[in-house]
């Protein structure tokens, strides 16, 4: 037996827009079912590499946990885009978002995010070290949390003048004022 194709090929990334890095946020949100899931970068569509297993358990776990213990004027999110501007846009492990934002939408502005988590993986770990604070940083994004998986580790970070300082650092239990009053256990996320 054979497999036939049906004549649909898979969605890709013009490769003239994608060179010239001419991609915006409308073109993104104007990307066909099928397509992969991306963040822009720079005009550029960097496609989201698949999470593994455990990643994703830390990342429901938590969300999970933040979705019972957050206040109700936020509203935790799973791998939701933020733009932080017309040509780049990031698609956080989790969120922290004000409560009110429309659940149909696939992206909300950075200002209003509170937190944005990513959780480190062998392919991200650059841009959720490096990169990515940067940026949540320069779109003024308050809360910016790290999760390393080998061991499990949390680091947190607040937002002061314009650039994060490391407030917490723990494999035991995430102890924190802001953006709420936080005891999390981190056994509580792990897979």
């Amino acid at each position: 037996m054979t497999a036939e194709t049906a004549g649909h090929v898979m969605w890709s990334p013009d490769p003239i827009k994608q060179r010239l890095a001419m991609y915006t946020l409308e073109d993104v949100l104007n990307l066909p079912d099928d397509a992969p899931r991306v963040e822009l970068r720079d005009g550029v569509m960097l496609v989201v590499p698949s999470p593994t297993f455990n990643h994703q358990d830390i990342a429901g776990l938590l969300w999970h946990w933040l979705r019972q213990h957050a206040p109700h004027e936020l509203r935790a999110s799973l791998a939701t885009g933020v733009a932080l501007s017309a040509n780049l846009t990031f698609e956080p492990d989790v969120l922290l978002v004000d409560a009110d934002t429309p659940g149909s939408n696939h992206y909300v502005l950075a200002d209003r995010v509170t937190l944005a988590v990513e959780i480190v993986s062998p392919g991200t770990r650059r841009r959720d070290r490096l990169e990515k604070p940067a940026e949540y940083a320069a779109a003024g994004i308050a809360h910016y949390w790290r999760i390393e998986q080998d061991p499990l580790h949390v680091y947190a970070y607040d937002l002061r003048d314009g650039r994060y300082e490391l407030v917490a650092d723990t494999e035991t239990e995430l102890v924190l004022t802001a953006p709420f009053e936080i005891r999390l256990p981190i056994r509580d996320i792990a897979p």
